[in-house]
């Protein structure tokens, strides 16, 4: 039976010990047991210091609520700006284990939605609730006997709203649903054909999949090597007829290609054995007019509701790389 924390710690700090004990008895990534995500736990659980493991309940709670039983319940103040914090490193992966349920209210909303509420599991609520009871042992071995996500960490994406995306060589692929995804799809539905006809579209980002679509091998026969610390465009197309590639960026909320990120894409792409084309794309031309100041000069400007035009910034070239 698991022995909960001394009763002579404040109430506050044991049961934030005791929601460690748990996610160490679950078996959950070291990055996952430290205090920040023993809270989360908590107010998963509509737990308090004083009230029983047996009255946990399932509240719907956003991160920042969560962070509002923190600072209520258990003294901890933690900035503002650490909510994604929170969320990146703590909730995503509760989420990937299936402790916790994303959006169970509604599905469908997009993974970067400021609305987004999350639940416990249902079967981490019944574990929960035995937790410091003559249950718990053989509650505990029940879960993990079924739990394989917990052990292996592995994204459940069967659940998650997928967008179709057929690119111009008949395979299709399913991006996560908000974030830039939309203008991704529009990108390969509407600009490959019509300015790269016949281009092998080598990498596809993904708002909830970093890399959705990698063409690894045919890559480093270009003499590009993926660093998976470097920011990778959004889309990549290579022309082998006219030796380019083409480095696209779909700009909805992190801006164009300006000076700064010009130079860091010809750093990541510096041993490409192909020019390099640059190319910054918008949904509107409203949402292009926000960063117009900011598009670096030797760059492309394309917009899907104009999906036809490119707009060229200066230089003696119109799509084409630079030497």
């Amino acid at each position: 039976m698991a022995k909960p924390a001394s009763r002579r710690q404040v109430p506050g700090v044991r049961r934030t010990a005791e929601a460690l004990a748990i996610l160490k008895a679950l078996s959950v990534p070291r990055e996952q047991q430290n205090e920040r995500s023993a809270l989360t736990l908590l107010a998963l659980l509509g737990m308090t210091p004083r009230k029983p493991w047996s009255d946990a309940d399932a509240p719907l709670l956003g991160i920042t609520e969560m962070m509002d039983v923190f600072r209520t319940h258990f003294g901890k103040r933690y900035a503002p700006n650490t909510r994604e914090t929170v969320r990146r490193f703590t909730v995503h992966q509760f989420v990937q284990m299936g402790l916790v349920v994303a959006n169970p209210d509604d599905p469908r909303r997009p993974v970067n939605s400021p609305d987004n509420r999350y639940q416990i599991a249902p079967t981490l609520l019944k574990l929960a609730q035995t937790y410091g009871s003559a249950a718990w042992d053989n509650s505990l071995r029940g879960f993990l006997k079924t739990a394989d996500a917990v052990r292996t960490l592995q994204p459940r994406e069967r659940g998650m709203v997928l967008i179709p995306v057929k690119l111009p060589n008949g395979k299709r692929l399913s991006l996560t649903a908000g974030g830039q995804n939309e203008l991704v799809k529009n990108i390969i539905e509407e600009f490959c054909p019509r300015f790269t006809p016949g281009g092998v579209i080598v990498y596809v980002g993904d708002t909830g999949d970093k890399q959705r679509h990698v063409e690894a091998g045919y890559l480093e026969r270009l003499g590009v090597q993926l660093d998976e610390h470097g920011k990778m465009p959004d889309v990549v197309v290579h022309l082998s007829g006219k030796r380019w590639l083409i480095l696209i960026e779909a700009v909805t909320s992190h801006g164009p290609i300006g000076l700064k990120r010009h130079n860091e894409l010809k750093d990541l792409f510096g041993a490409a054995r192909a020019g390099l084309v640059f190319v910054t794309a918008f949904l509107t031309r409203r949402a292009m007019t926000k960063y117009l100041a900011d598009i670096a000069w030797e760059t492309e400007v394309w917009i899907a509701e104009a999906p036809s035009h490119i707009i060229h910034f200066n230089g003696e070239r119109f799509l084409g790389p630079y030497e």
